[in-house]
């Protein structure tokens, strides 16, 4: 798919790539106006923009005269808020701009930028462009409002306008700036709009060279949509014009290549930079070939990668340790898992997840345990996703759906939802839960850290995760132990007695586990309960939590 003589092209230097962006369209620094921030009355303003919704659709007259009688004092901030109170609706916003022009009111840079933004998310592209005109006459025109205009343009599908655009900057004396021009096409393929950006490109080809940062934009943004096929395009034209792809390129590619599951393209491309660029070669991108290597098991492979990366000096992060971790345990090698661990002076989070998660795929929960007693021992806060893995990890699909409240994931989460205003999601979410033909989703621990955000969230995560940690450590010998012990027979006292008439027998054990036993034999119950632990550890499903030890 891509050529290997590009490898041998003459390497671009960097800094010569950016020395391009060292221009910048500084003709409205010297017309700004810098007033002094003054806080805007709030009273001021909701009168304002009250005025602003009810008569967007009056005259001209009647709207102006409205909003003289308000005695409110016309400010940049003010306009910026009166831009925030209306977002995604240019009527208001323009009208109010057209009231400010017959004020003693001079526009900036900003205030042209965040109007401009209004307009075009509520894709006027007519005033749009109207107003793209007037900034370039007014000599007002910054990087931010060609990234803003080339944005809403590009997704509007008005291709020509686009191109149309850099030539109404050179004919208002702005020129053709590279800098301002690689700024416009890397935002566009950050915004995965790498199709009109690489039309922009070759239309512009005539009067603004690309260089390689350029077609570096255009490679990622292609990946990043998950076009292979015009990544490499743009590879080869690149290597034809006497560029050579930079390794965060080479990565970009080979990491899209790894998501689509191309999984040998991608070791061939990492191959030819090993032969012809090694030298270029640096942690990042071992750590992307260690990794991938170790989500697809492949063990033997992962490990030459790494023994050549510390043969070139190159010391392994947390992140790549904590992938070998968990590979050697995905295939029950323990023992050098073990040992790698070992060889961290200073374990971080994902060393020791790496570890839990491995642990739990052996079914192996208790030493899951020891290492999460360890971590906090450490001083290692554990988070969300610790405790989701290791109650998991002990209860199986209980872990979820649990009668303690404080292991019941559901519980949680809809708790979490509706102490965070989000009583509407709460509610849906509670009737996938009720329609049982419908699958229930994961618990999203993303999610719910993010509602939790603030400052209420943190004092709230803190008790929840002191309430968890609890629970997980002191799994022991304890009354929860015996309580969830009798929970799981009944289950199967259940279940068995809907297949077969054994179910007998399992109701006979329930009865001697739920029988109180004297206050002063408490030793012998729990010598009991373990010995009934051990008796049906078989037939419970998810694996046991584990005993004292």
């Amino acid at each position: 798919m891509l050529r290997r003589n590009q490898f041998h092209c003459s390497l671009v230097n960097l800094s010569s790539l950016r020395h391009h962006h060292h221009h910048h369209l500084t003709a409205a620094d010297h017309t700004t106006t810098h007033n002094t921030l003054t806080p805007v009355n709030p009273s001021h303003l909701l009168r304002v923009c009250t005025i602003l919704y009810q008569q967007q659709d009056s005259p001209e007259s009647r709207l102006h005269t409205s909003l003289s009688r308000c005695d409110f004092q016309l400010t940049h901030e003010f306009f910026l808020q009166i831009c925030n109170k209306f977002p995604c609706s240019w009527k208001p916003v323009y009208r109010f701009h057209n009231f400010s022009q017959t004020q003693s009111f001079n526009h900036t840079p900003i205030t042209l930028n965040k109007m401009l933004d209004v307009v075009g998310k509520a894709r006027n592209i007519d005033l749009f462009w109207d107003l793209i005109k007037e900034i370039g006459h007014r000599r007002l025109v910054t990087d931010r409002t060609c990234t803003i205009a080339l944005k809403t343009l590009a997704s509007a599908r008005e291709m020509k306008k686009c191109v149309e655009f850099f030539h109404i900057l050179n004919g208002v004396g702005y020129g053709y700036s590279l800098g301002t021009f690689n700024k416009v096409i890397d935002a566009l393929c950050g915004d995965k709009l790498a199709e009109e950006a690489k039309y922009i490109v070759l239309k512009m080809k005539d009067w603004v060279k690309p260089d390689g940062f350029t077609y570096k934009c255009l490679i990622r943004g292609f990946c990043d949509v998950g076009d292979l096929v015009e990544a490499s395009k743009i590879w080869n034209l690149m290597a034809d014009e006497g560029f050579e792809v930079e390794i965060d390129g080479v990565e970009k590619m080979m990491d899209t290549l790894f998501k689509l599951n191309r999984f040998n393209e991608a070791m061939t491309l990492f191959q030819s930079i090993r032969l012809n660029r090694i030298d270029n070669l640096g942690l990042s991108t071992y750590k992307l070939v260690i990794g991938w290597m170790c989500k697809k098991g492949q063990l033997g492979q992962a490990r030459e990668v790494f023994d050549e990366m510390l043969e070139r000096g190159i010391q392994p992060d947390s992140i790549t340790l904590a992938s070998l971790i968990y590979c050697f345990l995905s295939k029950a090698r323990v023992r050098e898992a073990y040992k790698i661990a070992e060889g961290i002076e200073k374990p971080d989070m994902s060393i020791y997840h790496g570890l839990i998660k491995g642990l739990l795929r052996l079914k192996r929960a208790n030493e899951a345990t020891n290492v999460f007693r360890e971590m906090i021992r450490r001083g290692c806060e554990p988070t969300m996703h610790t405790y989701v893995m290791l109650l998991q990890g002990h209860l199986g699909k209980r872990g979820r759906k649990g009668d303690d409240p404080l292991i019941n994931f559901d519980t949680i989460f809809v708790g979490g939802l509706v102490k965070a205003g989000k009583s509407l999601e709460a509610t849906k979410y509670v009737e996938r839960v009720m329609n049982r033909g419908v699958e229930v989703p994961r618990f999203d621990y993303n999610r719910f850290l993010h509602y939790y955000s603030n400052e209420e969230g943190v004092v709230m995560f803190e008790v929840m995760s002191k309430k968890l940690r609890e629970v997980v450590v002191t799994y022991n010998g304890s009354v929860k132990w015996e309580n969830m012990v009798q929970t799981k027979i009944r289950e199967l006292e259940v279940k068995e007695n809907e297949k077969s008439t054994s179910g007998r027998r399992i109701r006979s054990i329930s009865k001697m586990t739920e029988s109180k036993a004297p206050e002063e034999d408490e030793p012998n119950k729990a010598i009991s309960t373990k010995r009934l632990t051990r008796h049906r550890s078989n037939q419970f499903r998810g694996g046991l939590v584990p005993e004292n030890t």
